[in-house]
């Protein structure tokens, strides 16, 4: 199993049902996070990890705003219309520290293992092939620092698979409609950050076939 820490400087891990007022959760979605570490190792391929187990811990307590901001909703063509685009009010995340843990042994594809492929990227990162910013959450909110995290004293708010959990978040995101997006229910716990959580609760990445 591995651990890397990451840093975003300003964030909004938007709610699945926020639409005039754009809430936020208060740490990124599995499925939010598999798709930081795809664009980390350079991967176009969004099903090429898939069955990996991603767990997502806060640490700290980040501070919440408000800001106004343009939004663009497709209501009528060409695109441009004025009709697409409305203010509306969003909730933002400054100074999010997170440590993911990441575990492959359950991957349906072929080697390297998502693990393995970002332990290159943050070892030896002139062997990886990637283009963009790299964001986690919106393309515009890009992260700061990311690197290996080593193990100390201190806890953190981690989202563990619980059948009665009160949070339900997505481990696959259907980009074209809702219908294909995957969840999985779970609740906030209190971890200690020395020790990584249990294999069984950590939320896996399944896709709709």
């Amino acid at each position: 199993m591995l651990a890397i820490r990451v840093t975003v400087p300003v964030a909004c891990f938007r709610k699945g049902l926020a639409r005039e007022y754009l809430e936020t959760e208060r740490l990124p979605p599995p499925a939010t996070c598999y798709g930081f570490l795809l664009s980390l190792v350079g991967e176009t391929d969004r099903r090429r990890h898939l069955g990996c187990r991603i767990c997502p811990v806060l640490v700290g307590e980040p501070h919440t705003s408000v800001v106004l901001r343009r939004v663009w909703r497709l209501k009528q063509l060409p695109l441009s219309s004025k009709e697409n685009s409305r203010p509306d009010y969003q909730q933002l995340l400054t100074s999010v520290q997170l440590v993911l843990w990441v575990e492959s042994k359950e991957e349906i594809g072929p080697d390297p293992l998502l693990e393995a492929r970002i332990r290159t990227a943050l070892e030896r990162p002139e062997q990886i092939d990637r283009f963009g910013g790299l964001s986690l959450g919106e393309s515009t909110h890009l992260v700061d620092e990311v690197g290996f995290f080593r193990a100390h004293e201190g806890k953190g708010d981690a989202f563990l698979v619980a059948d009665d959990g009160p949070l339900t978040m997505p481990v696959w995101v259907d980009h074209v409609g809702a219908r294909d997006t995957r969840y999985v229910t779970g609740r906030l716990e209190c971890v200690d950050l020395r020790e990584p959580p249990p294999l069984e609760r950590m939320p896996r990445i399944v896709a709709a076939w």
